[in-house]
């Protein structure tokens, strides 16, 4: 896993890196040079042929959100619309390997969301019936083929919370995030796109309902048409452009232990004390939780979450008392009032945004890169992003994620 400081950068030729100026027009400019930000422009020139594409990213490149996530993927979300996109992208990095010819070490271990009480129960066996329907890989197992799956969790009666069963997608896992990002990067390079790092967005410039210009901090740039792909910055930009989102700005915390011995080969989450866990290819554990309850844009949060994250960790599994912690970080994600994410025209004819995707956001990359990329490429909404429009929170046609999809990861 990745910290918060900067890595030496590559020296690639085949890279527009930040001592190269950007070109004074582009037919598409990404802001945002993060998974999201990478796989829409590879996937604008792919798939459409859009290659006059800039991504413009005011740090280093994959160096935000992308750089401090826990690398879960899963598709097992309750509602039609959340597991359309999800899915989408799970069968997307089932192939990304090949497509993008690079290693991203995508793991599928499965992910288990556990299950210590009736309520629990309930919820859990809804979301397997509507996975199942939706052609979803869901499973529900008792608490004796958990103990299968995963031998150090006691499955007893004996812990505070007992296991009574849980839900299992066996498609799941993770990923190695930088690889992903550098891969998608490689290969929208390739393609014929220019990716300017050092280069923050200061402001744009409109003619009546159109966007003209994006102001950087390394000059402007006139843009044919806008891509925000900014996690944890959308409302901010968007407001540039004096468009209010209905986002809040939340950190995000996680930790890695020291490198153990392999002792977990699944993803394990839980939502009554609220931790998910896997180990990942190095050999350390992996944790989060849920956001940070204030709103913010620093790179570090409250040690009480972590603190309970832990505690949360160790009373299901006694055996990770030993192990010691290595590192905690935290991101900035983008939180909607249901949930789920915003894609979709802002209220200009050129300008789109791609956000709040909360905790989400790694696991939808491939997905949302090329459902992205085809709703710019021909001016309206992929099927699959045409739910996640930003004009739902007027009509109130909202798509309530909140609880339904076991913990919010």
């Amino acid at each position: 896993m990745s910290n918060s400081t900067s890595p030496t950068l590559p020296d690639h030729p085949d890279f527009l890196w930040s001592d190269a100026e950007p070109k004074k027009s582009y037919d598409v400019v990404i802001v945002g040079g993060g998974g999201h930000g990478l796989a829409t422009a590879y996937y604008l020139a792919k798939n459409h042929g859009i290659t006059n594409v800039a991504v413009v990213e005011k740090g280093w490149l994959a160096g935000g959100n992308m750089a401090r996530n826990t690398t879960i993927i899963r598709s097992n979300y309750l509602w039609d619309e959340s597991a359309g996109i999800y899915e989408h992208s799970l069968k997307l990095w089932e192939g990304l390997e090949a497509e993008l010819d690079t290693e991203v070490l995508f793991s599928q271990r499965g992910v288990l969301n556990l299950a210590h009480s009736l309520g629990d129960v309930r919820e859990g066996k809804r979301r397997v019936n509507a996975n199942q329907l939706n052609g979803l890989d869901a499973e529900w197992l008792d608490a004796d083929e958990i103990g299968k799956i995963v031998p150090i969790l006691d499955v007893t009666d004996r812990p505070r919370h007992p296991v009574m069963g849980g839900t299992f997608q066996p498609r799941a896992g993770i990923a190695k995030h930088d690889y992903v990002a550098w891969g998608y990067a490689r290969g929208a390079h390739a393609l014929g796109v220019d990716i300017i790092q050092g280069c923050e967005v200061e402001g744009f410039e409109t003619d009546g309902n159109t966007v003209t210009a994006v102001r950087t901090s390394r000059g402007r740039i006139a843009c044919g048409t806008l891509a925000l792909a900014a996690a944890g910055h959308s409302s901010v930009l968007a407001g540039q452009l004096g468009v209010r989102l209905p986002v809040q700005s939340h950190p995000l915390q996680a930790l890695v232990s020291e490198l153990l011995e392999q002792v977990l080969d699944t993803v394990v989450m839980s939502n009554a004390v609220h931790v998910y866990v896997s180990q990942a290819h190095k050999g350390e554990l992996v944790m989060g939780a849920g956001v940070d309850s204030y709103v913010g844009y620093g790179q570090r949060g409250s040690f009480h979450v972590i603190e309970e994250q832990m505690a949360a960790a160790v009373e299901l599994f006694p055996i990770f008392a030993r192990a010691h912690v290595l590192r905690t970080w935290a991101g900035i994600v983008d939180v909607t009032p249901d949930a789920s994410p915003i894609v979709g025209h802002l209220p200009f004819d050129n300008a789109y945004v791609n956000c709040g995707w909360g905790t989400g956001g790694f696991k939808a990359t491939p997905g949302i890169g090329s459902v992205y990329a085809d709703t710019i490429a021909h001016g309206r909404p992929h099927p699959l992003a045409g739910p996640f429009a930003l004009d739902r929170f007027r009509t109130g046609r909202l798509i309530d994620e909140h609880g339904a999809a076991a913990v919010a990861h």
